[in-house]
């Protein structure tokens, strides 16, 4: 079976549940700029260069891993969601990009390998993928619209290096994740496209979109409607949403995709919304309450936490769904659906 089958099989069964954030763990272990930096031999300060970890305290992303393992994660993300060219350039680090991603794949491949030889429990491993810091859609001077400092060929290639390492240390799908630019998705799924075509294989992706205003619209524009038809052409294994807000934001959106979308769902809201301080309150029996009643309500097969949850989040969402039957894929009926910013749809 591919992968693409195997996670449709597993999702057919139960609710499949998602790791955490790494970068949570990360702040918490406390690092030093030296223990970012090890044996790297950048030149520029990389405290706080959380993808780097993976080449100079791999053990600690191993930790981090077996901890949502124990906690009951079956869909585990690389620690990867900056290590692109672009997001690393701010570090100096661009030049680490390959070798980050491949270790980062073979870490977290390793760790759901070795917990599959003990258990049996088909667990997945997704090569995560963030937005980069530049936007396509959007220029950053005010003073000209028209303004980029990227172009999508340059996006496109940036993923395709990311894709390509992902590929080559062991995963079984893209995620491509936080999307708060649909056109800088667009890339991204070009780029799975193209590795695919080279390949002569299928890499199936998971595309997971970030709202940036309770209005449900991402930074781009789109609403969640529009979002979806826009990239349902990439036959992504499953669509989400992510981060954004707490789950208690986030409702409305995901009832709105669940019904809409004929591939799987995936869900990771934010441990509640920040304080003041920018931290996360939120209880984990607090989260798995609310995410456990999206699952009760058949609108999910996928769920997981990311901004400030932690194993301990993870272990309540688990327990929440244990036994809930995952979310039936709605069949619409075919229609030409196009959008814009807003999804628009043609009689017959």
């Amino acid at each position: 079976m591919t992968a693409r089958e195997r996670l449709n099989a597993e999702a057919a069964n139960r609710i499949l549940v998602k790791d955490g954030p790494y970068g949570t763990a990360i702040q918490n272990a406390g690092l030093s700029e030296a223990d970012f930096r090890g044996q790297s031999g950048l030149e520029q300060d990389q405290k706080g260069n959380n993808d780097l970890v993976n080449v100079t305290r791999p053990a600690l992303i191993r930790e981090i891993c077996d901890g949502y393992i124990d906690a009951g994660a079956t869909v585990l993300a690389t620690n990867t969601f900056n290590a692109n060219r672009i997001s690393q350039a701010d570090y100096g680090a661009q030049g680490m990009v390959h070798e980050i991603n491949v270790s980062a794949a073979r870490i977290i491949r390793e760790a759901c390998d070795a917990a599959t030889e003990k258990d049996g429990v088909a667990r997945f491993v997704l090569g995560a993928m963030g937005p980069t810091n530049k936007t396509l859609s959007l220029s950053p001077d005010v003073e000209d619209p028209g303004f980029r400092e990227v172009d999508f060929d340059e996006v496109k290639a940036v993923y395709r290096q990311q894709v390509e390492a992902l590929v080559e240390g062991g995963v079984d799908l893209i995620l491509i994740e936080t999307v708060f630019d649909t056109l800088n998705c667009k890339a991204a799924i070009m780029a799975v496209g193209e590795v695919s075509a080279e390949l002569g294989r299928d890499v199936p992706m998971i595309i997971s979109l970030t709202l940036t205003d309770l209005s449900g619209r991402n930074l781009s524009g789109h609403t969640v409607e529009a979002f979806w038809h826009t990239v349902r052409h990439a036959n992504a294994a499953a669509i989400g949403l992510n981060c954004s807000f707490g789950a208690e934001q986030l409702r409305p959106h995901v009832q709105s995709l669940a019904g809409m979308a004929d591939t799987l769902l995936l869900a990771y809201p934010n441990a509640g919304l920040p304080n003041e301080l920018g931290e996360y309150d939120e209880a984990p029996d607090t989260t798995a309450t609310l995410v456990g009643q999206w699952a009760k309500n058949g609108l999910v097969n996928i769920l997981g936490g990311c901004c400030g949850t932690t194993p301990a989040h993870i272990a309540a969402i688990a327990r929440a769904v244990e036994g809930v039957e995952p979310r039936s894929l709605p069949t619409r009926e075919p229609a030409m659906r196009l959008a814009g910013l807003e999804p628009f749809a043609v009689d017959a």
